[in-house]
This record gives structure tokens, C-alpha cells and sequence, in this order.
């Protein structure tokens, strides 16, 4: 499994909206296109701040699972005009399950 660990630093005061969003949207969306979503996490030290990561089978499907979502038409219409005005920062770290040991 490949692991997307991502870092997400929102404008001040509105991770709550964002998350709102999220939750409501996006996570089903990733789930429709077959990505596996764990968080959000909360930091507890800066309130402008979570992190989650999404899974996906392998570095293949990941290039595709991830067209689905970017190329769809709630992302393109509606979700990267709420989400992304609101995110100040983010980072991605791409790792790999070694020993199989994620089962989403």
C-alpha cells in the first residue's frame, strides 16, 4: 500500500470551516474514487492545523485514483474553489507499507 501523509496548515481561524467541508464532501469523494482516507488529526498545538493521510493499492492505481478525484466534476466545480482559497500550506509525504500491515 502507498501512503499519502499530508500536512495541512489553514488560513487563520478557519480550520473549522474547512473541516466542515471536508468531512462533508471531499472524504466521500476520495472514498468514491476508491482512496482509503484516514483522519483528520487535529493538532493540539496549532489550531490552524490537521494532517490525514489517504492509501491507495499501489503507485499505478495512485496516478489514477487520484485523476478520478482531481478530474471530477465536484472537485473542479465546486470543492477546489471552497478548500483551496482556504488552505495556507500543505505537505505530502509519500511512503510505502513495507510489511502489509495497514488494512483500511
Amino acid at each position: 500500500m502507498i501512503i499519502e501523509m499530508r500536512t495541512y496548515t489553514i488560513t487563520p481561524g478557519n480550520r473549522a470551516r474547512f473541516l466542515e467541508t471536508f468531512h462533508a464532501k471531499s472524504i466521500p469523494a476520495h472514498t468514491e474514487a476508491g482512496i482509503k482516507v484516514l483522519g483528520p488529526f487535529l493538532s493540539i498545538e496549532d489550531p490552524d492545523k490537521f494532517f490525514w493521510m489517504r492509501g491507495f493499492p499501489d503507485i499505478t492505481a495512485r496516478k489514477q485514483m487520484k485523476a478520478k478525484f482531481y478530474e471530477s466534476e465536484l472537485w473542479q466545480g465546486e470543492l477546489k474553489h471552497i478548500l483551496l482559497p482556504m488552505l495556507e500550506k500543505y505537505e505530502v509525504v509519500l511512503v510505502e507499507d513495507a510489511g502489509n500491515l495497514i488494512q483500511w
